[in-house]
């Protein structure tokens, strides 16, 4: 039974996330198109061309001594030989080791996320991606003392 393009594509976005977890800069540098492409990392200006876009993963990898995807509410939408992720990413990272040789304090963050892929004769490659923050709920700055005056 072959499988949908549907699926292509989810399998590619799953092994995008994958590759950033194994720490695999060759393999996560194939995923990518060799024409222009785009990226932009939370907080990041927006970076253009595979030069800058993979030097970006590289010194993410080089700086990051744990990190693991959760991928939830994951989107496929496709339109002929191009393929729009949606998805959100909860993320589990954790810094260098540390003077007693473990791994830094872990922080977990919550991303959205858009990754087009274009089909290839060698599969489905990625075009962009572009990550955002979730902003959180509480915001340490408000006076938990003030009542909410929103309307019922």
């Amino acid at each position: 039974m072959s499988r949908t393009d549907i699926e292509l594509v989810e399998e590619a976005n799953t092994t995008f996330y994958e590759t950033m977890e194994r720490g695999d800069f060759d393999a996560l540098s194939d995923l990518w198109l060799d024409d222009e492409i785009s990226c932009v990392h939370p907080g990041w200006p927006v970076l253009s061309g595979r030069g800058e876009v993979l030097r970006s993963y590289a010194l993410i990898m080089a700086n990051t001594e744990y990190i693991q995807f959760f991928l939830t509410d994951v989107k496929v939408s496709l339109t002929g030989d191009t393929a729009l992720v949606t998805c959100t990413e909860n993320i589990l990272s954790g810094g260098p080791a540390e003077e007693g040789g473990e791994l830094g304090p872990l922080v977990g963050q919550l991303v959205v996320a858009t990754n087009v892929f274009r089909r290839t004769p060698e599969g489905w490659r990625i075009w962009s991606h572009h990550g955002s923050p979730v902003l959180t709920e509480t915001d340490p700055d408000a006076d938990p003392d003030t009542e909410d005056d929103s309307p019922s």
